[in-house]
């Protein structure tokens, strides 16, 4: 096998340690007002047409700083509405990679003999060259243009590997089976016939080489092999420190004993609910609402504590312990919060340039997918994927047990998909920025469904920036997702939520919608304040109930914010994770 050494850089770092966040108020704002101007002259912000072709025009209506946004601005880590998502996506949202990279450099034709012409199968190729780079230590494997058979799943299992093919209009995966034929059936949380292949795995599968070869003895044992950071096995981990009272928004912790602790560990924070469900409670913003809810009864809900959050560890002093991000939530005594360890991710694997395509079948009724999947990321933190079509697939980007990645320039496209994007098992911070969701190219048959953007499962900090979505819709997939945020989408609203009845509420506390262009005039899952504890609903223009409509799950003041509702067009900042990005942690 040849080898071949690359050029280039890497991108920028992740950000550095201290003791005090403070506001960069000037740059901050300045950078508002750039989004606004940008976004006036039609320029795009990163690149890639289907983004900025979700932006409509400038109306002549006077633009000017939102009222919350001037709220957020004086206390941008513990506003009660707005989460501070500035440091969502890869590297607390540094920059990608650059193409081209250092070290090995594999080409799977010539030095695989992978044929770019769909005679044969090329993914025992493609998986021998991710397998070389991965035991060498990293190093990317090239895809040239064309388009290439897989009979198999292309599995990256280890970390600091990129998978890159020519452009996502120039290199195509052709899939030909689905993870059913691959891996086999097994049986979902609803009992039955049901797959779980509906919400789980990719044909394109970043995962732990570790968990990957653990997933066939699950499937065995008929047990649900996605659990999240600590594995099917919670009793699997090792306490680090143990931090004292914190509140959310710190971003130095004093521990008992820093010893186990240095910079760039990545630490697990662990917090565990208490037999009242305050620690739910407070994930739900604390309010009269969330005392009165009966959550008891929610076993699939109560099975995603304790809530798990990666982060790395970027400063010791002493006891003092600083942190990548802020703190999610607080730190109280009766949670037992803990710094533990976690199963070993998978970090720095990328997938880019290039277009994974399934055979096309008619898609299957709700929870029958066969596991036709596009990109699925488990158990991973800092990696990514850019410039990627998926198209006739089940589900298309599934983020799993991940955290701190970006999705950016990616599309699902074809005969529709169950969730376009998936978002489940405690993903944290993780970025999707210039998304597209394009309309079906064939009529949906009967029994099936059509989710959007998805999050469930106590997920929090995620952001979907800039985005066009054909169809679909916000999909709060109960499980109370808290703290994301969703900003400058454009979505013709024509989708369902999904989530069952004991997964619990459909929203946490602090969900934000910012600046979103409903084409088709549909409020559910879109105007939220009458849904979401604890929420802001910022620049959404007119829209009226039809279709699915929903009723709160807590009862009395939901605390919420509506502003700018029916002009969107007039609000700054026009990108509320942009303006975020503006925030400069010291």
């Amino acid at each position: 096998m040849a080898t071949h050494q690359g050029t280039g850089s890497g991108g920028r770092g992740g950000g550095g340690g201290g003791d005090r966040e403070v506001l960069a108020r000037r740059a901050l704002l300045g950078g508002a007002v750039g989004v606004v101007a940008s976004v006036a002259t039609g320029a795009a912000t990163t690149g890639t047409a289907h983004a900025s072709e979700a932006r409509p025009a400038r109306s002549a209506r006077p633009v000017q700083d939102a009222a919350l946004w001037r709220e957020f601005a004086a206390s941008p880590f513990t506003h009660p509405q707005i989460p501070f998502v500035g440091r969502a996506g890869y590297r607390a949202g540094s920059d990608l990679p650059r193409r081209g990279g250092r070290g090995l450099v594999i080409d799977v034709v010539r030095d695989h003999g992978a044929r770019p012409d769909g005679s044969a199968d090329a993914a025992p190729a493609i998986n021998r060259a991710i397998a070389a780079a991965g035991e060498r230590g990293g190093g990317t494997v090239t895809i040239p243009a064309g388009t290439y058979r897989i009979d198999d799943v292309i599995r990256v299992g280890h970390s600091d590997v990129v998978v890159r093919g020519a452009g996502s209009g120039a290199t195509t995966l052709y899939a030909t089976r689905s993870l059913t034929e691959l891996i086999g059936v097994y049986g979902s949380r609803y009992g039955g016939d049901k797959s779980s292949w509906s919400w789980a795995g990719g044909l394109i599968w970043l995962c732990p080489k570790d968990r990957w070869a653990s997933l066939t003895d699950a499937i065995r044992a008929r047990e649900w092999p996605f659990e999240g950071w600590t594995g099917n096995r919670r009793d699997a981990w090792r306490t680090l420190a143990v931090p004292a009272p914190a509140r959310r928004g710190d971003r130095t912790v004093t521990v008992a004993d820093a010893r186990n602790l240095r910079p760039g560990r990545l630490v697990l924070l662990r917090l565990a609910d208490d037999p009242g469900h305050t620690l739910l409670q407070h994930m739900a913003g604390d309010g009269a609402g969330a005392r009165a809810y009966t959550w008891a009864d929610k076993t699939k809900l109560t099975s995603y504590v304790p809530y798990e959050w990666p982060v790395r560890v970027t400063g010791v002093r002493g006891r003092r312990i600083t942190l990548e991000r802020p703190l999610p939530l607080d730190l109280r005594p009766e949670w037992d919060p803990r710094l533990t360890t976690l199963v070993t991710p998978l970090t720095g694997s990328g997938v880019e340039g290039l277009t994974l395509e399934a055979v096309e079948k008619p898609q299957a009724p709700h929870l029958l997918d066969q596991g036709y999947n596009g990109l699925a990321f488990q158990c991973a933190y800092d990696c990514w994927a850019d410039d990627v079509t998926v198209r006739h697939v089940d589900n298309g980007f599934g983020l799993i047990g991940a955290s701190a990645c970006t999705l950016r320039r990616t599309k699902v496209e074809g005969r529709g998909a169950h969730h376009p994007y998936y978002c489940r098992e405690g993903s944290h911070d993780n970025l999707v920025e210039d998304f597209t969701i394009a309309a079906r190219t064939t009529p949906a048959p009967a029994g099936t469904q059509l989710h959007g953007i998805n999050v469930e499962g106590l997920s929090s900090y995620n952001v979907w920036s800039r985005g066009r979505m054909e169809m679909g819709t916000f999909d709060s997939h109960r499980g109370m997702p808290f703290a994301n945020v969703r900003t400058d989408i454009t979505v013709n609203n024509d989708g369902v939520h999904g989530g069952d009845a004991s997964a619990g509420p459909l929203f946490g506390a602090r969900f934000t919608h910012w600046n979103i262009r409903v084409t088709n005039e549909r409020a559910g899952l879109m105007k939220i304040d009458g849904l979401a504890p604890y929420s802001a609903t910022v620049g959404i223009n007119e829209v009226r109930e039809f279709g699915q409509i929903d009723v709160p799950d807590f009862t009395g003041d939901l605390h919420t914010r509506l502003e700018a509702y029916g002009s969107p067009e007039t609000v700054r900042p026009a990108n509320l994770y942009e303006a975020q990005r503006g925030v400069r942690l010291r």
